[in-house]
């Protein structure tokens, strides 16, 4: 993005209905890769149950509140959980939930080979 540009969201509602803005793009632009990564974790940390390590149904609706999500039904909450769960048992593990961030974001998706590109060629320089 060339200097003075504005970094912009997008809408995107996801394939159970739920509406978001997307602010992903703009968090890679200003944090670079790995601070974008270490946001993401942060948040996986922020709704996880501490006992299990993971994101349950009882764990997203009592911390849901923290990310605006707090006006969620039940079955939206649920839904989320599923559409992130790759393993199947019932709740989003770390990798889970980080992949369940990127896919929900179109823009990061479409342009996810630039990033992989920056993030190869930070690790090639260490």
């Amino acid at each position: 993005m060339a200097a003075g540009s504005k970094a912009t969201t997008t809408t995107t509602t996801t394939p159970t209905g739920i509406v978001f803005e997307d602010f992903f793009p703009a968090m890679v632009e200003k944090l670079g890769a790995d601070g974008f990564m270490d946001e993401l974790c942060k948040g996986f940390r922020l709704l996880m149950d501490t006992e299990i390590g993971a994101i349950t149904l009882e764990s997203l609706k009592k911390n849901s509140e923290l990310l605006g999500l707090g006006g969620m039904s039940n079955e939206e909450l649920s839904s989320m959980l599923r559409e992130g769960d790759l393993d199947g048992d019932g709740c989003l593990n770390q990798m889970e939930f980080c992949v369940l961030m990127l896919r929900l974001s179109p823009e990061l998706m479409t342009e996810s080979r630039t990033w992989l590109d920056q993030v190869m060629t930070q690790i090639d320089d260490e």
